[in-house]
């Protein structure tokens, strides 16, 4: 034995002390962005059937929710509004009213340390569920732009810190940016939704915001799952056009991509741990076939060694509690 050749790579796990040493990836508390639903009306907090510990909250629900989110130390919430009223043009999305625009006053105003992201998109406010107007039953890209832009106005214009346009329209980076310093807001970042694919990971989101599309997909707007290379040419025209940020959603099935972006652009890189992840990780968890804990906490590590600087998650209230205990 005394001449075999090898690596003692066990010298560097030899204690958690050591592995904390040498450790190359580590999650942040502030590196999650918490989704937040919030609904029209009073007095609810809705439980998602398909997301369990994820609410609906009515803006009077919304004081706990954040005292919470703060006091564990996230810094930034992204916002999904759920009307009550939808129509063809979907109104309550840009309207000055609509409950985006009031949740981000409200957040602006009580947490002002915060970071408010407001997702730009019409399929939770639209009666027929796409991102888009439609025009002989397909999602026209053109005249859906001038409503988005409308839309990141008014929620830039309610104290928005970022806008996250997550329709998937062509241009959408171009015309938002274009708009948003037309009307003076030239220091708002746009945090594109660049690698969006036509994912079934949504399902439970659309329980959660209320978006089912009423008739066909979203295959025309959203990405093929087989894809790699569309990922580099749909990341680089957003970042021609004016993004700040580049999503890649969703998460877990995607990690390639996420470092394929990382490898080609030098913006911060967010990846979205979408609906589906979250409630199959709860489900089985609940039937105690695995450790919830041991698992979120290596799909997050995952994410970020893979390339992600920041993670929309679920799971961020969970995991802010577990690494203020460890």
């Amino acid at each position: 034995m005394k001449d075999l050749q090898f690596s003692r790579h066990r010298r560097l796990r030899s204690s958690a002390t050591m592995r904390s040493l040498v450790r190359e990836t580590y999650l942040r508390t502030e590196d999650f962005i918490y989704p937040l639903f919030i609904l029209e009306g009073e007095n609810k907090k809705n439980e998602v059937k398909s997301m369990p510990g994820v609410y609906q909250l009515s803006m009077d629900n919304l004081k706990a929710e954040m005292d919470e989110v703060v006091g564990l130390g996230i810094k930034s919430v992204l916002l999904f509004g759920v009307p009550d009223e939808k129509d063809e043009c979907g109104t309550q999305a840009y309207h000055d009213h609509g409950i985006v625009q009031v949740a981000t006053r409200y957040i602006k105003e009580n947490y002002p340390e915060v970071i408010v992201v407001a997702d730009t998109c019409l399929c939770e406010y639209t009666s027929h569920g796409h991102c888009g107007l439609i025009e002989n039953g397909d999602v026209d890209n053109d005249s859906s732009l001038e409503l988005l832009v409308q839309t990141a106005v008014s929620q830039a214009q309610a104290g928005a810190d970022i806008i996250a346009p997550s329709n998937m329209m062509d241009g959408f980076v171009a015309a938002i940016r274009a708009g948003l310093d037309e009307a003076g807001f030239h220091n708002i970042p746009i945090m594109s939704y660049a690698v969006k694919y036509a994912s079934a990971f949504y399902g439970p989101f659309r329980d959660a915001a209320d978006s089912t599309p009423q008739f066909g997909d979203r295959k025309t707007y959203q990405m093929d799952p087989a894809n790699r290379l569309e990922a580099i040419r749909e990341a680089e025209s957003d970042v021609d056009e004016g993004a700040d940020f580049l999503i890649v959603k969703p998460g877990m099935p995607y990690l390639d991509i996420v470092r394929d972006v990382k490898n080609n652009f030098n913006l911060p890189v967010v990846i979205y741990n979408v609906s589906g992840e979250y409630s199959m990780v709860k489900a089985a968890a609940a039937n105690d076939w695995i450790d919830e804990e041991r698992i979120v906490m290596e799909m997050l590590t995952g994410m970020k060694r893979a390339g992600a600087d920041l993670i929309i998650t679920y799971h961020a209230k969970d995991a802010a509690r577990w690494l203020k205990e460890q």
